[in-house]
């Protein structure tokens, strides 16, 4: 499945993102600000249309935000693996005053 990536600002300069598969639906949709990231619900209005919209809810100030895309200007996302399980975790360290005689 082919993953584009779209991107603006909000008003509270949060940067918005989007993750959309080929027929343009959002598949994820975050926003970063001042190092934070946070999940922020996004919605593809039209997307069967060249130019469609995007919507936006701004988890830092609460804005619906709505901008305007065209189609042939998206970039690519790059893929996402799948996470990884990490293999058997080592026991933490005791201190040695903690260890019972």
């Amino acid at each position: 499945m082919n993953r584009v990536q779209a991107t603006s600002r909000c008003e509270c300069q949060a940067m918005l993102t989007a993750v959309l598969d080929d027929k343009r639906h959002v598949l994820q949709g975050e926003a970063t600000r001042l190092g934070a990231r946070e999940n922020a619900p996004a919605h593809s209005i039209g997307a069967e249309r060249e130019t469609f919209d995007l919507a936006w809810l701004c988890p830092f100030c609460g804005r619906n935000t709505l901008r305007s895309f065209y189609a042939g200007a998206l970039r690519a996302a790059p893929a996402v693996d799948a996470p990884v399980a990490p293999a058997a975790l080592p026991a933490p360290a005791v201190p040695a005053e903690a260890k019972a005689p």
